[in-house]
């Protein structure tokens, strides 16, 4: 396929700026791709679609504060530097993204929390793209908790507020390393959750630690010849063993989110099961793709031509996917992050 198949026109007023209230009360698109009849639903019916044995896995990596603003040495302007990973923990050396990047050169230093902090640019990456040395040594992520901003999506055409610290996790997020959100668990919530679990569905968690890779744009044609950004992933013996019994007593396994989706793909044995493994995966998936793990996906309202919507296009058949797209933008869906769910069985 080529990118053009995934592009589609979307109003401004559908991309969601807050999340709904409770998280579970988002509306969810339900996408049958065995006769492709299409349910409009609230996401806290996804009760309905799961079964007794069924294995449901979400990617329990979390947000940090990615957004750090500060001043440059001597001159005073005002940086933005956009912590993107860590590359060395004892040297706190990091790949971040820092606007405007015309003022930012090699050997120029940056200073923020009233000057206790301070990184010194050391590498040029890419146009905006720099590797930086922080002088902080300790516990770093505390540091940037506390002074950083939630890094909300470039289409959330607002500033990130107290509250966003919150709604931009999912509330099962425990291991920090992600610059954003794995937004299809966004909808759940712990008592919902509970209900899931005391109707014997198993919740098991990998990580993800989701980039901005996973929102660059392709700028291929060809999809064959568009590379993702290496993203760390985990996946314990015990979600693995947990998966495999999924498997082999023929319930379901429901995938929460892209990210998790490509986590489990990474890591598949050449008889269709899953393998604990943990390392950096750089897997881009668009149809025709044959998937090896997941039966259900969860999943958001994505992008145009982007890699998550392609993901989402190899598992229910590209025409249905966008019939379901066009379907919902005339009935006012709410889009990306902060929008509405999608299941597909």
């Amino acid at each position: 396929m080529k990118l053009s198949d995934f592009k589609y026109p979307l109003p401004r007023n559908l991309i969601a700026k807050y999340p709904a209230k409770p998280r579970d009360r988002a509306r969810m698109m339900v996408l049958n791709r065995a006769d492709e009849s299409i349910e409009d639903r609230r996401f806290s019916e996804i009760l309905n679609y799961l079964n007794k044995g069924d294995c449901l896995v979400v990617n329990e990596t979390k947000v940090f504060q990615a957004r750090l603003f500060g001043k440059k040495e001597k001159t005073n302007a005002r940086i933005e530097v956009f912590l993107l990973r860590e590359l060395n923990a004892e040297e706190n050396i990091w790949d971040v993204i820092v606007d405007p990047a015309r003022k930012v050169r090699i050997g120029n230093k940056i200073f923020f929390d009233d000057g206790k902090l301070w990184c010194e640019v050391i590498d040029n990456t890419t146009s905006r793209g720099r590797t930086v040395r922080f002088n902080h040594k300790g516990d770093f992520f505390r540091i940037i908790e506390r002074i950083g901003m939630t890094p909300l999506p470039y289409y959330i055409k607002r500033d990130p507020t107290a509250k966003d610290k919150e709604a931009y996790q999912t509330v099962y997020a425990k291991v920090l390393g992600a610059v954003a959100a794995p937004t299809a668990g966004l909808h759940f919530t712990k008592p919902l959750l509970r209900k899931i679990s005391s109707r014997g569905i198993k919740v098991v968690p990998v990580v993800l630690h989701v980039g901005l890779g996973s929102f660059r744009p392709v700028e291929v044609e060809d999809l064959t010849k568009h590379k993702m950004d290496s993203e760390y992933y985990e996946i314990s013996p015990e979600t693995s063993n947990a998966i495999n019994r999924t498997i082999d007593s023929k319930h379901n396994v429901v995938v929460v989110g892209t990210s998790t989706c490509r986590a489990l793909e990474s890591s598949v044995t050449s008889d269709g099961h899953l393998k604990p493994s943990r390392g950096w995966t750089d897997k881009f998936i668009f149809p025709p793709y044959d998937f090896k793990i997941a039966d259900k996906l969860i999943t958001n309202f994505h992008l145009p031509e982007s890699t998550l919507l392609m993901l989402v296009s190899a598992f229910a058949g590209h025409e249905f996917l966008m019939r379901s797209y066009k379907k919902a933008i005339k009935e006012g869906y709410r889009f990306y992050s902060y929008g509405d769910g999608m299941l597909i069985l």
